[in-house]
């Protein structure tokens, strides 16, 4: 299989499981529009052109946010895809506020990989955030998740010059939005 026809495998595959989730915007935007455009910041914005990485992007979210299993994973696209989206998964058992901790304080330990994968997310998210924020979000809540994603990046630093050049220049445009100016 081409890395073309793998993505597409994977988009395809992360279409169906995402199907019925959407976003938590206001216009509840279908969910699998974000994790393609995790792999098209990769791909587009980061010169990313391996297919591994694309194809783990894309699937991102699956075992985390659907009934997808480690196992079925594998039986799909194999142990490398496997472990690269079980790399950058929280662990759904624990509680909202030490998944977070464990994100930050798990980013340095990320294969590089992984790490490309995770900065193209913080630059998806906080976009959306920025201009796409859940209804019920309000700034300070905005402004916490914009520091999280920071402390996150910090140990992502190394991955990409590009990405995080990317990222920083979107979280500033993003704390400008909030009336902040760091």
């Amino acid at each position: 299989m081409t890395d073309l026809q793998g993505f597409l495998h994977a988009a395809a595959f992360a279409a169906r499981k995402h199907r019925l989730q959407k976003r938590k915007d206001v216009e509840a935007s279908p969910y699998i529009n974000h994790p393609i455009e995790v792999a098209a910041i990769l791909a587009g914005d980061g010169g990313v052109t391996d297919g591994l990485t694309l194809a783990a992007a894309v699937l991102h979210d699956t075992l985390e946010d659907t009934e997808t299993t480690p196992a079925e994973l594998a039986r799909e696209f194999g142990p490398a895809i496997r472990g690269l989206v079980e790399e950058v998964t929280d662990d759904r058992r624990l509680p909202k506020t030490d998944r977070k901790a464990a994100q930050a304080a798990g980013a340095p330990h990320l294969s590089a990989r992984a790490k490309l994968i995770r900065i193209a997310d913080k630059i998806a998210n906080v976009r959306d955030v920025t201009h796409h924020p859940p209804a019920h979000w309000d700034i300070v809540r905005r402004r916490e998740y914009l520091d999280w994603t920071a402390q996150v990046i910090a140990g992502c630093r190394g991955a990409s010059a590009v990405l995080e050049t990317l990222y920083d220049r979107v979280l500033q445009e993003g704390r400008a939005a909030f009336g902040e100016n760091r």
